[in-house]
């Protein structure tokens, strides 16, 4: 049995069903991504979770043990808000003991586990100062003491670093990532930000409307999305979708795209038989577009395209390239230093390896 499992779990606010028989399970130590816009039921999910909304139905079972009905306190998991959610009128030692505190434990021993945790978290010389004296991030680190200090068995975390800027958000998220590797806590992690999803879960649960759209791997996600929804969701730039139909060409199943000016071979990722005429989309992230000199040689289906650039779209390690052909536009990620500028035409190798085909009708993909 996982040690953490959602069965079956569905809730409903008046007639709105906001959560549809979402069914997960997690593994000790894992590190879990929900992801999805806005609305579409995540942090209802960890609501659900944490004891602080009532079910419809479903069960939550944490390490062997049904805890639907047991009071928030007495399920044994930390939730780390948006809102950080401090005392004002404590100091950074007062907030991260009080949990412990509310329990009895001893103070000797409250401030031992209070200044390890510090020392994890590097906010040791914070520790005599009060919320309104401290940064976004130092507020945020102490939330996280606040919850590590109790030990419990799963962490919350509800956006965490929404409130925080550009900069600040990628260094407390490494911060994140190396809490998880050093403690091997098992946490579910709630963002709308698909890189955050990306750098930090070893899972990945893909929601929209209130319904699991998929899960799996940072890697499955990314590069075998389920269906379009997901595709177009993860990735910046998104997954390129050009519609094309199936034609045979010397005997040989082809996917004829850019309004049929350009056949490319069927990607090997599809492992059913396509019908002559069917209409398709073939899925192409702009990595899986390049130059000349970013061709990966190992690839086995690669085609040529020429097309004229429409924008050029610097970003210094990389360029991204959106050119247009017959109607069509993709994106294309280029190396920085090669020249390209818009109204050219420009050579482009399509890499199929790393192309995936979906069906436009039920946004399935097919494999």
């Amino acid at each position: 049995m996982s040690f953490l499992e959602i069965r079956n779990l569905t809730k409903k606010i008046g007639s709105n069903e906001v959560l549809k028989n979402i069914s997960i399970e997690l593994e000790k130590g894992e590190f879990l991504v929900l992801v999805g816009p806005s609305g579409c039921g995540k942090s209802t999910l960890l609501n659900a979770i944490a004891g602080l909304m009532p079910l419809t139905s479903g069960q939550i079972i944490l390490d062997g043990q049904v805890i639907n009905d047991l009071h928030p306190s007495k399920r044994d998991i930390a939730m780390v808000f948006q809102s950080y959610a401090l005392y004002p009128n404590m100091t950074v030692e007062e907030n991260i003991g009080f949990a412990l505190e509310m329990r009895g434990v001893d103070k000797v021993k409250r401030k031992e586990a209070i200044r390890d945790v510090a020392g994890t978290l590097q906010i040791e010389h914070l520790l005599d100062r009060r919320p309104s004296q401290l940064s976004g991030g130092q507020r945020q680190r102490v939330a996280m003491g606040r919850a590590l200090v109790r030990q419990p068995r799963v962490f919350l975390f509800d956006e965490p670093l929404s409130n925080l800027d550009a900069k600040l958000r990628v260094e407390m998220r490494a911060e994140i990532k190396a809490l998880h590797h050093n403690t091997n806590t098992t946490i579910i992690y709630v963002t709308h930000d698909q890189i955050e999803a990306m750098t930090l879960a070893t899972k990945i649960v893909v929601l929209r409307d209130g319904a699991i759209q998929q899960v799996g791997t940072p890697h499955e996600i990314y590069s075998r999305p389920a269906n379009l929804f997901v595709a177009d969701f993860m990735g910046s730039p998104a997954m390129n979708m050009l519609k094309g139909r199936v034609v045979t060409v010397d005997g040989a199943r082809r996917i004829a795209i850019f309004d049929n000016t350009v056949n490319v071979a069927v990607p090997a990722s599809v492992t059913v038989d396509l019908a002559e005429g069917r209409d398709v989309i073939l899925g192409l992230r702009p990595e899986g577009i390049t130059d000349e000199s970013l061709a990966d040689p190992a690839a086995g289906s690669v085609t040529r395209v020429d097309a004229e650039v429409a924008l050029v779209e610097p970003t210094g390690s990389d360029t991204f390239v959106t050119a247009k052909l017959q109607g069509g536009t993709f994106t294309a990620r280029v190396r920085a230093d090669v020249s390209v500028a818009p109204k050219e035409r420009f050579t482009f190798l399509f890499n199929l390896d790393k192309a995936v085909v979906f069906d436009p009708v039920s946004k399935q993909r097919l494999s």
